[in-house]
């Protein structure tokens, strides 16, 4: 089975076997252990457990909605119903990272470090959010199917059972006291002339620095091209609404160092970045800027999403150190 799966898969490469395919649910959940192909990413991974959001899909907005819609702004993710979606937390194979590194950066779950520096980050690499329909199942004889740090820290190969790997007590543990930072509550989407973007906001925690308290959120950024046109991301315009009063514009060119071609080869890109606010809540909207081969532009908005802190009574997160 080819580890980079359908419509982008690179010519001329000899794919090695993984594994058989499995049906793909229609219905239910992945249980913990199911291994899987990224259906745009390409990539092997194993479902760790589920998460569920609530999806709020700006494509699907009611007529009547569109004509009464108001600028896109603090209430925007408001005028959208949320529907539950299904997503999982994924280990995903430490072979596959160099092959999809022009495509996604190796997501990882970060977390506010645990002492003072208010700037430092702590990351977990190889650790992805997935939706449902990402995931296309498999199954593999082997044992050690995945290779990444913690897998055999967070599952148990059990023949006995299908899928053959069950969660330690490591990996219930390790969600329990991370969940306040591992949870994602909402998913955002909207497309703009075939370019579907779409945003999960998580929140990092708050620090203190010089006699105020700072809030951080991570955001986690997919944009993907539905149509056959080769396009090209030039630019970010971002607002940002803090509770505190304050509205920040931020352009710049890229994002996270790059300017990404969107096409039919290779559709999707997808990267995380960071925020802080000093509040406890805000606002984030914008657009991308991006050029057609012709050299004609347009801007694909950014659908608004909130920044909503969590409860600050609970314990700062926790590494995987047993």
């Amino acid at each position: 089975m080819p580890p980079d799966s359908g419509r982008n898969r690179p010519e001329g490469k000899i794919l090695e076997t993984v594994g058989v395919f499995e049906a793909v649910k229609q219905h239910g959940k992945y249980e913990t252990g199911q291994l899987f192909l990224h259906s745009v990413f390409g990539y092997r991974g194993i479902v760790l457990f589920p998460w569920h959001a609530r999806l709020y899909d700006r494509d699907i907005t009611p007529p009547m909605s569109d004509s009464k819609r108001e600028p896109p702004g603090t209430h925007g993710s408001k005028e959208v119903k949320g529907k539950t979606h299904t997503y999982y937390q994924v280990l995903i194979d430490t072979r596959d990272c160099p092959h999809i590194s022009q495509r996604s950066q190796t997501e990882a779950v970060t977390f506010l470090a645990n002492h003072d520096d208010s700037r430092a980050l702590y990351a977990i690499p190889g650790l992805d959010y997935v939706s449902h329909e990402d995931i296309l199942p498999y199954n593999s004889a082997e044992q050690l199917p995945i290779q990444h740090e913690l897998f055999e820290r967070f599952l148990l190969y059990n023949p006995a059972k299908s899928p053959p790997f069950t969660a330690r007590d490591t990996l219930k543990a390790w969600q329990e006291k991370n969940h306040p930072w591992l949870e994602l509550s909402d998913v955002h989407r909207e497309t703009t002339e075939n370019i579907r973007v779409t945003v999960i906001p998580f929140y990092m925690g708050m620090r203190e620095a010089q006699n105020s308290h700072v809030y951080w959120w991570r955001y986690c950024i997919r944009l993907e091209n539905m149509g056959s046109e080769v396009v090209q991301l030039r630019e970010r315009h971002w607002r940002i609404f803090s509770l505190s009063g304050t509205l920040e514009t931020v352009r710049g060119r890229g994002v996270v160092g790059r300017e990404p071609v969107l096409s039919k080869e290779q559709p999707a890109f997808q990267y995380s970045s960071h925020v802080s606010l000093q509040a406890p809540s805000g606002h984030m909207w914008g657009t991308f800027r991006i050029e057609r081969t012709d050299g004609s532009h347009f801007d694909v908005r950014i659908p608004p999403f909130s920044l909503e802190s969590n409860k600050d009574d609970k314990a700062p997160p926790a590494g995987y150190t047993f």
